[in-house]
């Protein structure tokens, strides 16, 4: 089963060099499908309950002979004699379902079946080198089942008796007698209760690893890291966990403070520092493969965050099909992105600030004809250029890169782009066909965050000590960072420890942090 999972499971494009799949692996499809094996291994014992109640009860009643030799030589012809009946009881064995010894069974009962139906109920046994012989006979009844059996064995002491008496007349050298009479069994021996759980459970479980792998193999969707390493090895920046409330409060600043909504997008501001720590990307394009995997609430709330920390940030929207983000931030789009890129105003007269903090806005504009050309155009180039020289970060929110091509031509604009995925939304080789078409334009890939990731099980991003190890120590980096960039400096504004703005004559970093 190992060998199968392992040659269903391996990435697209993998050869047989690769290495097997790890024992976490198999641990995960387990994890992932308990319910499904639980409910087959329930359904095993359900089974085997129904077959134990609804089969009929059987009795089984034995008997037991003994094979004597009638002669009182000396010892040596007790010693053959011993050796003769131990080999003549293999084939008295053979005689009892014989119509020889059961005829006269059913002709003294009054049974209503031939011989060839009741051998299926008479079953006769010897242990090798003994002269015994056990009979067992089953019946649905309990009394009936005890009477064959005394019949079988009176039956074949008769039989034995004529067919090893001598043709010329005397008494047969070999005699049978019954040692243990039969008695009516006070339970029944099938069905067995306990025997047919335990069946069920084990039949159950294996159905249910089996239906498990099963899944797995077929199953392309993309749920957690484990997922996304076999697709590509791209940071991955940060997991943001499914939230039921995100629809309703899609914003950072509608949750509290503390909340692990809030704490997983600073784990992403400070993850995307360490990715682009030669501060070169100092505009990020946020896209995803397709739509409804949270690109446009993660370059919001990603933009509120670095935001938060004291930076100055641009968010543009991008998105010249499907704009969200005015949405979620209550503003005007009607005048934004395109009205700077037709020259029709000052890009200084569309930013539109919003909160308490530095980030301003560039809303969609007015949805036009052609948003490939438009983005792709050297007035787009000229306009993103302006942005990273007037403020610390820009961050874009671009449309998917499957559906359209404009990600993918506004990328050869920007610094880096972070993809978001979105968990059981995307298939591998959807994910596969973004990185493809990211490699052919030479777009540079700073990351990976995972939205949507379920709050529990094994495809959870969890905060374990490790995890936030480098978080706490990014702002003993940042620090350094910022003062080694202080010898620069012009004057902004920074946050102080206790989260309050504090006036400084050193510039930010323009790496977030």
């Amino acid at each position: 089963m190992a060998v199968l999972v392992a040659a269903h499971l391996a990435p697209p494009g993998t050869n047989q060099g690769d290495p097997a799949l790890e024992l976490s692996d198999y641990a995960r499809i387990l994890r992932r499908n308990w319910i499904l094996i639980v409910a087959a291994a329930l359904s095993g014992v359900l089974t085997g309950g129904l077959a134990s109640v609804l089969t009929p009860p059987t009795y089984t009643a034995e008997t037991q002979l003994f094979v004597a030799i009638q002669s009182s030589g000396s010892i040596q012809e007790l010693q053959q004699g011993n050796t003769f009946s131990q080999a003549r009881v293999q084939s008295y064995v053979k005689t009892v379902d014989s119509p020889v010894v059961l005829q006269p069974v059913i002709e003294s009962l009054g049974l209503s079946q031939s011989a060839d139906q009741l051998a299926t109920q008479v079953k006769a046994t010897t242990d090798v080198n003994t002269v015994l012989i056990d009979i067992a006979v089953e019946d649905k009844s309990p009394t009936m089942a005890a009477a064959i059996a005394h019949g079988v064995a009176d039956s074949l002491v008769a039989a034995v008796d004529s067919l090893e008496k001598p043709k010329g007349g005397g008494t047969s050298p070999v005699a049978l007698s019954v040692i243990k009479p039969a008695a009516a069994p006070a339970a029944p021996s099938a069905p067995n209760t306990r025997t047919n759980l335990v069946l069920g459970l084990f039949v159950g479980l294996i159905l249910g690893v089996a239906a498990a792998v099963l899944r797995t193999t077929m199953d392309s969707r993309i749920r957690g890291e484990a997922d996304l390493r076999r697709v590509t090895d791209s940071p991955l920046l940060g997991g943001i966990a499914f939230d039921q409330d995100a629809t309703r409060k899609p914003l950072l600043t509608q949750t509290g403070p503390q909340s692990p909504r809030a704490e997983s997008f600073r784990q992403l501001r400070t993850n995307l520092q360490f990715a682009n720590v030669s501060g070169r990307a100092r505009s990020v394009l946020i896209t995803s493969s397709l739509p409804g995997e949270g690109k446009s609430t993660t370059a919001t709330n990603l933009a509120i965050s670095l935001a938060q920390a004291g930076h100055s940030v641009c968010l543009v929207d991008a998105d010249l099909r499907r704009p969200m983000v005015n949405d979620y931030l209550g503003l005007d789009r009607n005048a934004g992105l395109t009205t700077a890129l037709i020259r029709s105003a000052s890009v200084d007269d569309l930013l539109q600030p919003w909160g308490e903090d530095n980030l301003h806005v560039l809303t969609s504009g007015r949805i036009p004809p052609n948003p490939s050309e438009l983005l792709g155009s050297e007035e787009m180039r000229s306009l993103i250029a302006t942005l990273e020289s007037t403020f610390d970060i820009v961050i874009i929110d671009a449309p998917p890169l499957l559906p359209v091509t404009d990600a993918a031509v506004l990328s050869q604009h920007v610094g880096g782009v972070v993809i978001v995925v979105g968990s059981q939304k995307i298939r591998t080789h959807d994910l596969e066909k973004s990185f493809g078409a990211l490699e052919m334009v030479g777009a540079s890939v700073l990351g990976v965050v995972m939205n949507r990731l379920p709050v529990k099980g094994p495809d959870a991003y969890a905060y374990t000590y490790y995890s936030n190890a480098p978080a706490e120590g990014a702002s003993e980096v940042s620090e350094v960072l910022s003062t080694r960039r202080n010898l620069q400096g012009k004057p902004t504004a920074v946050l102080s420890e206790n989260g309050m703005r504090r006036p400084s004559k050193y510039p930010p970093s323009n790496i977030p942090s």
